[in-house]
Formats: structure tokens, sequence, C-alpha cells
């Protein structure tokens, strides 16, 4: 393993924290001018460009043949994202969860976690598969903003905008904090992407693994950084909302837009199937007993997922 190798990697990174910040700024902005509720600013804008990284270094590992590293990226990142990153914002306090995530989001999450794995049961996650999943980040987000006008209609006293005078000025701005955001996303998914194929061969660890840990939980600390932040300053219900939301848009879309992208499809291997892909699973239908106790996420709870998740660590790391 070169210097030059680690270099990259780390770099890449930051690049992609980068990235995503501009992204998530510029875009969660942008929508408060056109006029969309917060609510739906944390299921889909701040969700979605938090995943951004995931969906950059997916993409890219796809069309570079690295197929692993898009399926262990997509799945290592919804398991931390539940037991790491609401295990340590619950710890810090619990979280009160919204009814609209029990009763609606959590189930689409379970729903499209359990489709992974029946897509996945002949090896392979084909082109078509990758297209019906694209389909359904498209039409998740259309009702939640169908949803969000119509809660919007019944609140039509509400102030206006400030800088309301400036608009053509601001949707300038934000769309070019946008821009930047995806060009940083974009170079350092690539060089994410080599350094990490990089270390993997030199220290004899699997593309996979590489993925479902180090790849995954790098893509993963925007969702880190703002859920943790959602809740110092109160916004507990961002903090769940954005997991979630996150980990819907990483199957539909990330896994969707990955599995087009590659030319064969994207290769799901035995123990993927048989074990990363369940626990993805696992983790998702976990989450409903854990909410709907009064709505909340307690310390308690949240100290449990962490010690999930050190376990679910400790395994990976022992089967090298």
């Amino acid at each position: 393993m070169s210097l030059t190798s680690l270099f990259f990697f780390i770099a890449g990174l930051i690049l992609l924290i980068a990235g995503a910040e501009a992204l998530v700024r510029g875009a969660s902005k942008l929508a408060v001018l056109v006029g969309i509720s917060p609510l739906v600013i944390g299921l889909t804008i701040v969700a979605f460009g938090t995943s951004s990284p995931e969906l950059a270094v997916s993409v890219i590992a796809g069309l570079s043949g690295n197929a692993d590293i898009s399926l262990g990226n997509v799945v290592g990142s919804n398991i931390f994202n539940i037991l790491f990153i609401l295990g340590i914002s619950a710890s810090i306090t619990p979280l009160v969860v919204s009814r609209q995530l029990i009763r609606f989001d959590v189930p689409v999450m379970i729903a499209v976690s359990i489709l992974v794995f029946i897509f996945g049961l002949d090896g392979k996650i084909r082109r078509v598969e990758g297209i019906i999943l694209f389909v359904g980040i498209v039409s998740y987000t259309v009702f939640l903003i169908y949803k969000s006008r119509k809660l919007t209609k019944e609140h039509e006293n509400s102030p206006p905008l400030q800088g309301e005078g400036h608009k053509p000025q601001m949707y300038l701005l934000y769309s070019v904090l946008i821009l930047l955001g995806f060009f940083l996303l974009i170079l350092g998914s690539r060089w994410l992407v080599n350094g990490a194929v990089i270390i993997a061969k030199a220290i004899g660890i699997s593309e996979l693994i590489i993925g479902l840990t180090i790849v995954a939980a790098g893509t993963s600390l925007p969702e880190v950084a703002t859920s943790v932040v959602a809740t110092i300053r109160g916004e507990r219900d961002i903090a769940v909302g954005n997991v979630v939301g996150s980990n819907i848009f990483n199957i539909l879309a990330v896994l969707g837009l990955s599995s087009i992208a590659a030319l064969d499809g994207i290769k799901v291997s035995s123990t993927a199937l048989h074990f990363d892909i369940p626990v993805m699973i696992a983790v998702a239908v976990i989450c409903l007993p854990v909410f709907f106790t009064r709505n909340l996420i307690s310390r308690w709870e949240g100290m449990f997922l962490l010690g999930c998740y050190g376990g679910y660590i400790a395994y990976l790391t022992s089967h090298i």
C-alpha cells in the first residue's frame, strides 16, 4: 500500500464531505425559496443531499467495474445510518419520532430493503431492476412533495419569506452552490474508490468488506454531522427523518442508478445475500418496535443500537 493511495483515499473523503455540505446548503435553501415544508426538506433534500456521496461513489464504482463496492457501500451505509447514527444521536438525547415516519416512511424503508433481497436472489441486480428502483424514488419524492404542497395550501396565511425581493440572485447563488457540490462529489468519489480498491488489494481484504465498512462509514459522515447537530439543536425529527430518508434514497436511487450504470448489472455475492442484506433488513425492521415505544428512541435504545453496530463490525473483521 503506497502513501499515494492513502492520500487519495483521505482526500477523496474530504472532498465528499465538502461537496455534500455545499449541495445540502444550496438545495435546502432553494427548497425553502420554492415553499417546500421543513419535514419534506428533511426527508428529501437533506436526506438525499447527505446521501449524495453514496450516490457518487456507487455509480463511479459501477462504471469502473467495482460492483462489490457499489453494493457494499449501500448496504453498509444503511446499517451504519440506523445502528450508529441513530444510536449516537439517541445517546445524546432521546429522539422524538413523528407519526408519519412510523406509519409511512419506515414501512417504505423496510419494503425496499426486502425488495433488494428479492432482486438479488438470482445473484445479480440487473438494469431493468435498477430502473424499477429508480422509478420508486421518483414516485416517493413526488408523493412527498404533493403532500407538502397540500399542507402548504392549508397554511397560506403564514408570513412571507425574508428577502423575497432578492429571489433571482438567491436562485443563482444556491444553484452555483449545488453545482459546486456535485463537482466536488464526483472528484472525491473517483479518488475514494481508486484509493479503496488499491488499499483492499494491498492488505488482502475483499472489496465487499471495504465497501461495507470504511467506504460506507466515510460516505455517511454527512449524515452523522447532520443528525448529531440536529439532535443537539433540538431538531430531533430532522435527525430521524434524515436517516430514514437517506436509507430509502440509498436503495432506490443509489443502487438503482448503479445497476443502470454497470454494464452487466451489479453482482450480489453469496455473502451479501445470506448475511449483509438480511442484516440490513433486520435493522430496518427493528426501527418499528423501537420507534413505537412512546414515539421515542430512548437513551438505552440508542446505546443498544450502538452495541449492535459494534457487534456487526466485530463479526466482519473476524471473518477477513
